[in-house]
């Protein structure tokens, strides 16, 4: 029995410092000052925001409060930034950070260093208008997960590609491929019945035949004028923002609206 124990902790000991290890290696990026998330929530995303940034070496951070102080969203975020020194492998480097200042009902959406290349204006934007919804309508877990999702997918494309073209749509692109495949198999069921030679010119004697009439009539010519309305809607919740400048001198993008 002694023996077969001190096997079992000898199988087991390797184990035990990993999972410790992984703990403590573990970063905690949610800051809910504003109480809107309850601890199994905030594990939860702390745990998805640790697994996609070890992927994009980028912190995904998100900073919740009430702002008692009425202080301007963009600068509050830049402030916690240099605060916090966040980034993935070093103080003050890869970053993305969502704010949520309850006092004015606003978000604000800021990429550091990495993230200000491949999470730019635009980006951050799209990102802003698809989660102002479960925002508005208080399903803040949701709205945190889709903004880590979306932030880890987009910072999968290059910078200046626009990663919601329809081009990289997988079920457009499945479409494509089914087209294709359809007009492929089309073409060669139609010409594995042999092909028809036969055609008016078989039998058309060039010497004889002539055009016997040709009529061109002009009726007219009709131009329309529209005025083209000009789009000022920067998505979900209006505003859209942009980047800047910390306190501590690190640039980076950015989008705000209300919510």
């Amino acid at each position: 029995m002694a023996t077969l124990i001190l096997f079992v902790i000898t199988l087991a000991s390797p184990l035990i410092p990993m999972s410790v290890a992984s703990a403590a290696d573990s970063k905690n990026l949610i800051y809910d000052e504003a109480n809107l998330l309850n601890e199994q929530e905030k594990s939860e995303l702390n745990a998805l925001a640790n697994e996609y940034g070890a992927e994009t070496q980028t912190d995904f951070v998100i900073l919740t409060t009430n702002n008692t102080q009425n202080q301007d969203v963009q600068l509050l975020t830049e402030d916690f930034y240099d605060e916090h020194a966040f980034g993935y492998d070093k103080a003050n480097g890869n970053a993305v950070i969502l704010t949520m200042d309850m006092n004015n009902r606003e978000v604000y959406l800021a990429g550091f260093y990495k993230a200000e290349d491949y999470l730019d204006n635009g980006r951050l934007q799209s990102i802003r208008s698809r989660i102002t919804s479960e925002l508005s309508s208080g399903d803040y877990k949701l709205a945190f997960e889709k903004y880590i999702k979306l932030s880890y997918k987009y910072m999968g494309y290059e910078p200046g590609v626009n990663p919601n073209n329809i081009l990289f749509n997988g079920w457009f692109q499945l479409g494509v491929s089914v087209l294709i495949g359809g007009v492929v198999v089309g073409i060669m069921t139609y010409r594995s019945g042999g092909r028809v030679t036969v055609n008016r010119a078989t039998y058309e004697d060039s010497n004889t035949s002539s055009v016997i009439d040709r009529q061109d009539r002009y009726i007219r010519t009709t131009v329309t004028k529209r005025k083209i309305e000009k789009n000022n809607n920067n998505g979900g919740g209006g505003g859209g923002g942009g980047g800047g400048t910390s306190r501590g001198g690190h640039s980076h993008s950015g989008s705000r609206g209300s919510f």
